[in-house]
């Protein structure tokens, strides 16, 4: 065999290689993001959006509102799912709907209440994996849309009692997927109603629309403004 027909010989070999390196990688994306959607997916890329605009800053809720509790359910098991999905117990917002909730916060303060967060910012991989699993676009977003909290514009929170850290009564548990957790049920007792009230209006009044049926979840006005992402809490870390 002579020295033209090896080199023929290895440079078939290499576009072979590279035709069964390409296949995997790109089924793999395909499972990340099947319905194609336009994603902010890399810390890189994200880093680059908030250089140019501030304003799509992803804040650490923990650090920016003094006093906020968290009660991130999705970094255990204690979930509709039964599974942790996050890594970590972090809540993250964009960087105006941050600064309206630290308002929610000081306002609540008044009152001798403070708000709990049982999650906010969600990576795209959970929202595939919440449709996996609760296939009802009821409760969970359509991943073929996406989520007001891939985009860092929706929170789920409740209500506590500064004096004592605990719960005031609400209609439902959070993620309580029945009618009750409807804001326009009313075959509640009172004073659920009443918390569930004070919530909604002080939410408004800062730029936070309740969902329909949900009255632990509000999205941010704008919200369309600012991508789904996939990025993960540890690559949000000190950015």
């Amino acid at each position: 065999m002579n020295t033209r027909t090896n080199w023929f010989i290895i440079q078939a070999s290499w576009i072979l290689l590279s035709f069964f390196l390409y296949i995997p990688s790109e089924a793999q994306d395909t499972k990340e993001n099947p319905y194609h959607l336009t994603l902010v997916s890399s810390v890189n890329e994200y880093s680059g959006m908030v250089a140019k605009d501030s304003l799509q800053k992803l804040v650490d809720l923990k650090k920016t509102i003094p006093g906020i509790q968290l009660d991130i359910r999705y970094a255990t098991s204690n979930n509709f799912t039964h599974k942790k999905i996050y890594s970590e117990p972090m809540a993250f917002l964009r960087e105006p709907a941050a600064r309206a909730l630290k308002g929610v916060q000081g306002e609540l303060k008044k009152k001798g209440i403070g708000l709990k967060i049982y999650d906010a910012y969600r990576p795209y991989a959970a929202t595939l994996l919440f449709w996996e699993i609760a296939k009802d676009t009821l409760f969970v977003a359509a991943p073929w849309q996406g989520s007001r909290h891939n985009r860092g514009c929706a929170v789920d929170l409740g209500l506590i009692d500064l004096k004592t850290g605990k719960d005031l009564e609400m209609p439902t548990p959070f993620d309580d997927f029945t009618k009750k957790a409807s804001p326009q049920y009313t075959d509640l007792p009172q004073k659920a109603i009443e918390n569930r009230t004070l919530l909604i209006q002080i939410m408004n009044k800062y730029g936070f629309t309740v969902f329909p049926s949900e009255w632990w979840h509000f999205d941010f006005k704008g919200w369309e403004r600012y991508p789904l992402m996939d990025v993960s809490f540890e690559e949000l870390k000190g950015k």
